[in-house]
């Protein structure tokens, strides 16, 4: 289902790029919807998520049927209390996050009132999809995975449908993407809902702010705020310095992000949701030899897949991007614009899986602190690295200074991934390096293999913008399947065997 979403999501991404290219208005609309994305991470499958399934997870084990169910009433009910009133300030207030988040365009009067009139009405999101996360954690918690996972797809078809159907009939027709950002909020909870009534757990909200399990939440998601969204800062603090930049900053970080994302998603993502839940019974039901081997159990899987997507994503930036991309008003110099960023984002696409991975080694444990602190450190760290590098290339005349902001978000990605490991090892929780540095160096062998494969067979960078669509497919097709055939028989020669990444 996670596949599936992603791949809705390439789909909905190629949509925008053939009918707003990398323009002002496209700049305005990923700002507008970074926003509220932005504030979704933070709360909802960020720090609300992560605080919410262990302290859930602990009342179904530990509690009464009825007492679980009063939870999840006043959860619901103090959760949509206050987002709601979040919602109605961020409606009004507009303008002045627009001049915060990016005051880049506050030089460019079209542009601040366009990204401002959006954001009114993509700023809802952020409670409607609060909520579906919330119904979310909690068919999660009943080992529901499917429906959760299924639901971002209504959001994908929602932009989809608007920019095709809705956008050409708008006297501006990018507010379209902006309104399909608002009903997909809306259809993403409504979806769920008979899925929880038929599990008897169809929340009645309730203001429930001093009941014992909302404060432990509320205790628990203040710091995990900081702790689980600090690629979100960071990536939210990009936008901020690229609103400065040239025109196409901000829109040619948006495709490369989303093509880091795709692996993210269906992989890292969906394997940190299941995990949750896992290590959190694991750690009250199960005992700390369980846990451990849970944890590194999801590790080498993730090296397993995040190595050779890193080496792929990297060889074939360029090419995956005008494959995708390159049609209509998207140009070939918005594709290597573009590739030139995804190239640095992808460096550190493990440590953004690690990260996921290993911060759930202390939620499940609910110790929220420890994540926080290395989170706050990786934040700093990569703040200070964006101006350095940002404005050494510009004092460079580098063609492309967006890349120091991704290069940036890439090396704080394995500060904070090397640090959750070291604190997991203090407390004795994850093995030393010796546990993974064998699968890791065949990993990379096999990755050496595949990459010398596809320069082999790489054609000519002109090769790209001279075929048609269905071409360009059959060329890529031509490029990847062999790769990942190579990667998949160098390590089979080497020992891998599907049952040893079966939990």
């Amino acid at each position: 289902m996670t596949l599936l979403s992603r791949l809705l999501g390439l789909a909905r991404d190629i949509v925008i790029a053939r009918f707003f290219s990398a323009s002002d208005a496209a700049d305005a609309f990923f700002v507008a919807f970074k926003i509220p994305n932005f504030l979704r991470r933070l709360f909802a499958e960020g720090a609300f998520s992560l605080a919410f399934v262990p302290v859930l997870t602990e009342y179904r084990n530990n509690y009464t049927a009825a007492q679980t169910r009063d939870l999840i009433d006043r959860v619901a009910g103090t959760l949509g209390g206050i987002l709601l009133l979040l919602s109605l300030f961020g409606v009004l207030a507009s303008p002045l996050l627009i001049s915060i988040f990016a005051a880049g365009f506050l030089d460019q009067p079209a542009k601040f009132d366009l990204t401002a009139d959006m954001l009114r009405i993509t700023f809802p999101y952020i409670l409607l999809i609060s909520m579906t996360a919330m119904a979310g954690g909690i068919l999660n918690t009943w080992k529901r995975f499917t429906v959760p996972a299924f639901t971002p797809v209504l959001l994908n078809l929602s932009l989809i449908g608007c920019a095709m159907y809705l956008s050409p009939r708008l006297e501006v027709p990018i507010t379209g993407l902006a309104w399909g950002v608002f009903v997909a909020g809306v259809a993403q909870l409504l979806f769920q809902l008979p899925f929880l009534y038929r599990e008897g757990l169809l929340p009645k909200p309730r203001w429930g702010w001093r009941h014992e399990g909302v404060q432990k939440i509320v205790k628990l998601m203040i710091p995990a705020l900081f702790g689980s969204s600090v690629a979100q800062i960071n990536l939210l603090f990009d936008t901020f310095i690229a609103s400065f930049l040239m025109t196409g900053s901000v829109a040619w970080l948006y495709y490369s992000d989303r093509l880091l994302e795709f692996p993210l998603g269906v992989f890292g993502i969906a394997l940190a949701t299941v995990v949750l839940p896992n290590l959190s019974e694991a750690h009250y039901k199960k005992g700390a030899t369980h846990f451990n081997d849970t944890l590194r159990w999801a590790i080498q899987l993730s090296l397993l897949i995040a190595v050779p997507a890193t080496f792929g994503l990297f060889l074939l930036a360029q090419p995956i991007l005008a494959t995708l991309f390159q049609y209509g008003a998207f140009s070939a110099n918005d594709s290597i614009m573009a590739a030139y960023s995804l190239m640095a984002y992808c460096l550190g696409l493990p440590a953004f899986i690690l990260i996921k991975i290993l911060a759930n080694g202390f939620y499940a444990r609910q110790d929220t602190r420890t994540p926080v602190r290395i989170g706050i450190q990786a934040m700093v760290f990569n703040m200070v690295l964006n101006l350095v590098f940002v404005v050494s290339m510009v004092q460079a005349d580098f063609i492309a200074p967006h890349v120091g902001l991704a290069l940036a978000t890439s090396a704080s990605a394995y500060f904070n991934a090397f640090r959750l490991a070291q604190c997991l090892q203090r407390d004795s929780i994850l093995g030393g390096i010796e546990t993974f540095s064998l699968p890791l160096l065949k990993i990379l062998g096999a990755c050496i293999a595949m990459t010398a494969l596809i320069q082999f067979m790489l054609p000519d960078v002109t090769v790209w913008s001279e075929l048609r669509w269905y071409g360009r497919l059959a060329e890529l097709a031509w490029l990847i399947v062999p790769a990942i055939l190579c990667y998949g028989i160098v390590l089979w020669i080497m020992g891998f065997r599907p049952r040893h990444f079966i939990a």
